[in-house]
């Protein structure tokens, strides 16, 4: 029974840590329910009043989630200024309770300062919310000047036992955080590797849905590479180390990428059809091939199972002989004698496979030491030798970064955001006060919170639909539970807990979750605080509907950021990175000197998740322009696959300087001109309409490549491999053309 059990803990422990990378959203979930329920507690044994166990809970929940530092001694640091900066905003909001003009203003240039503080990091960003929010609290919970001894009390308390939580009950170091990451990017990577083979296996009917599978196990693990990245600097020993660890990351996912085109191909479907792996909701290429039959593909599929193994087995735990076995027969793959007798295409997955398994074992030396090299074959040898030879490579010096220049006045975001939610939430409390002069203060905090996290007009809109759709089933479920409740007490709190965590667990994932989980938990409140009617949460629908719409309206009036605009620059951003990328990659095939890659590679990465987020108003399933909505799809999709083709180049040139069986080829900066024009012109009619040039089509780009010296073979494996993705580049590069209005011209080539 033990050993049964055994299995399904670890599959359940995998499922949650691809599920949730890091266990971030859990921990966030658990920290400020915890924070809130340890307060409450703590309160409820003082005697204190509902009143005060209200104020308490929401300033604990302030006190948990304002904080966003990463290092132990920072949120300590943040959390201590928080404190002072909670009684300030107490003692305001208290003195000026009935001075309505006075706090009124007092109100708006809290709000500003709150925006204004993002433009000094996480900490600014902390102490404005806290100060905000805790004036917030206060004008919920009805805060005078004789209540204030009382009030300080349970703020104290509330900080206290956030504290508590956050580095006692509840603790996350940058080092745990990596660790999980770690573990939830090999979840995710064993979950893609049974994709590819139930891809491989599809039949015409299921091939569709297989080939989704494949794109979204992808894109997760895409995800989680990036989330280990954002972690890399302070949860690991040295720069070093951490460059080390990107460097295998990196090397993971692209093999694994690699591997999903390959295992396409070997379906039966043409190399040029493999573009559409990417692009959401493409049908599977020529309409869906059968699965492999031919024999070789036997072997193929206990092979992507040994290496799904592989993956899956603990860093730390010892390998055994078996194991070891299997690595060594992946690792095989890699010489081309070991290669199964097989079409070219079916070939190729099983290369694919045994460089899979080299960047396992690459993955495997920099999490968990040197392993037992007793049972190598000599494939499995030379593979130890490159890698150990690439890790001193990338002790050598990074290149410095060169300072951008930053704008400056009502230029910079922070300020501008800061003038516009000023604005815009002065006109919705004056607004709010003549719907309600008791509950105006919601639809101030809407027009707020609509800013947070946007940069433009389009963005902000989304927001606040999202806000006003999960503030009405927030209502709805509120009508329900206060009947339910009715003035049990401790119920209600259970249930406002719950709703706590289900906002912060479901946070990254909808905003309008969020919206609804925090209005059902507001009914409750006000259950608990004797104020519920139906009035009232039909007032919040009111409030919320009027502060977007005041958001909105400062938004497009006060300092303008068209979402057009927006977009623009962030794509000119992707494609200079893009090009940029390619350009180095190239260069340093063609042998050129060892650059910076994996840092441009990362640089694009991050330029296309804020082009991604940007083009949410574009896409939104609401969006009347339809046709405009497809095109913003389609450019970001083919972005998504240039930029996995870019890194894939880049995986392979800082291979150049270790890889015996890589070798500079001079020719293909040549063959890579076109791609690199190409960039440009689209690049420069992105940010100048009137812009004139073309971008060229012609021959393939293996065409290009001219001569070989004379007695060399016209390229090798690895050539041919770069070749494939400087092809592929070059299509979805020209692909752009034509969503983008950018005119082609043929090459005389």
């Amino acid at each position: 029974m033990r050993a049964v059990g055994r299995p399904v803990r670890a599959r359940l422990r995998d499922r949650v840590a691809a599920s949730d990378p890091g266990l971030l959203r859990l921990t966030a979930g658990l920290r400020t329910a915890g924070a809130i329920a340890l307060a409450v507690a703590v309160l409820a044994l003082l005697g204190t009043d509902v009143t005060h166990l209200v104020a308490g809970a929401l300033a604990a929940m302030v006190a948990t989630f304002a904080i966003r530092e990463k290092q132990r001694g920072q949120q300590a640091g943040t959390l201590a200024l928080g404190l002072p900066v909670a009684l300030a905003s107490m003692t305001l909001a208290a003195a000026l309770h009935s001075h309505v003009v006075a706090g009124d203003l007092v109100f708006v240039a809290l709000i500003f300062c709150a925006v204004y503080g993002r433009r000094f990091g996480d900490r600014g960003t902390a102490l404005g919310l806290i100060g905000f929010q805790i004036y917030f609290v206060s004008l919920f919970v009805g805060a005078t000047v004789s209540g204030l001894p009382e009030l300080y009390g349970a703020v104290a308390v509330a900080f206290a036992c956030s504290a508590l939580v956050r580095f006692a009950l509840v603790p996350e170091t940058p080092t745990g955080v990596l660790e999980r990451l770690r573990g939830a990017f090999r979840a995710r990577l064993a979950q893609l590797l049974s994709a590819q083979l139930d891809l491989l296996d599809a039949g015409p009917d299921e091939a569709d849905r297989a080939l989704e599978r494949v794109r979204e196990g992808t894109a997760r693990l895409h995800e989680t590479a990036l989330l280990i990245q954002g972690r890399l600097a302070e949860g690991t020993a040295d720069e070093a180390v951490a460059r080390l660890v990107q460097r295998r990351v990196a090397d993971a996912e692209i093999a694994a990428e690699r591997l999903g085109l390959s295992l396409l191909a070997a379906r039966g479907a043409e190399r040029a059809d493999t573009l559409a792996l990417h692009l959401p909701g493409a049908p599977f290429p020529s309409g869906g091939r059968l699965p492999v039959r031919e024999e070789g593909t036997v072997a193929l599929r206990r092979d992507l199972q040994a290496l799904r193994l592989l993956v899956l087995r603990p860093v730390g735990q010892a390998t055994g002989t078996a194991l070891s076995r299997v690595r060594n027969r992946l690792l095989d793959y890699r010489e081309e004698e070991n290669l199964p007798d097989a079409s070219p295409a079916v070939q190729d997955a099983f290369r694919a496979v045994g460089e899979a398994a080299r960047a396992v074992l690459g993955l495997r030396i920099a999490l968990g030491g040197p392993q037992d090299e007793s049972d190598d074959t000599p494939a499995t040898a030379r593979s130890r030798e490159e890698l150990d030879a690439e890790d001193a490579v990338l002790d050598a010096d990074a290149d410095a970064e060169d300072a951008e220049e930053k704008p400056t006045g009502l230029r910079r975001p922070t300020t501008r955001a800061a003038v516009q939610v000023a604005v815009g939430s002065t006109l919705a409390m004056v607004g709010g006060e003549l719907l309600s002069r008791d509950r105006w203060y919601w639809a101030v905090l809407t027009c707020w919170i609509v800013f947070l996290n946007t940069a433009s007009t389009g963005e902000i809109l989304v927001k606040g639909y999202r806000r006003l759709l999960g503030t009405v089933l927030g209502v709805l479920a509120g009508i329900v539970l206060a009947g339910a409740v009715g003035h049990h007490t401790w119920t209600a709190f259970a249930l406002v807990l719950l709703f706590v965590f289900a906002m912060f667990y479901s946070a990254p994932l909808s905003y309008t979750l969020v919206s609804f989980f925090v209005t059902a938990a507001l009914g409750l409140l006000y259950t608990l605080l004797h104020t519920y009617s139906l009035s009232v949460l039909v007032l919040r629908i009111e409030e919320t509907a009027l502060g977007a719409a005041c958001g909105v309206i400062a938004a497009a009036l006060v300092l303008p950021v068209q979402t057009d605009r927006r977009t623009n620059e962030l794509l000119a951003t992707v494609l200079e990175r893009l090009g940029g990328v390619t350009r180095s990659a190239v260069e340093q095939l063609s042998g050129g000197p060892p650059l910076d890659l994996l840092d441009q590679a990362r640089d694009l990465d991050q330029a296309l998740a804020d082009l991604r987020a940007a083009t949410q108003p574009l896409t939104h399933p609401v969006t009347p322009l339809r046709a405009r909505r497809d095109t913003a799809r389609y450019v970001v999709a083919l972005l998504e696959t240039c930029a996995y083709h870019a890194r894939a180049l880049a995986a392979t040139a800082e291979l150049l300087p270790t890889h015996p069986s890589i070798a500079a080829d001079p020719r293909l900066r040549r063959a890579a001109a076109r791609i690199a024009h190409n960039i440009e012109t689209i690049a420069a009619h992105v940010t100048d309409e009137h812009a004139t040039a073309r971008i060229e089509t012609g021959p393939s780009i293996a065409s290009l490549l001219g001569p070989a010296a004379p007695g060399a073979p016209r390229y090798g494996r690895v050539t041919d491999r770069v070749l494939r993705h400087l092809q592929r580049l070059d299509e979805g590069v020209a692909g752009l053309a034509r969503p983008l209005g950018v005119p082609v011209k043929a090459s005389d080539g």
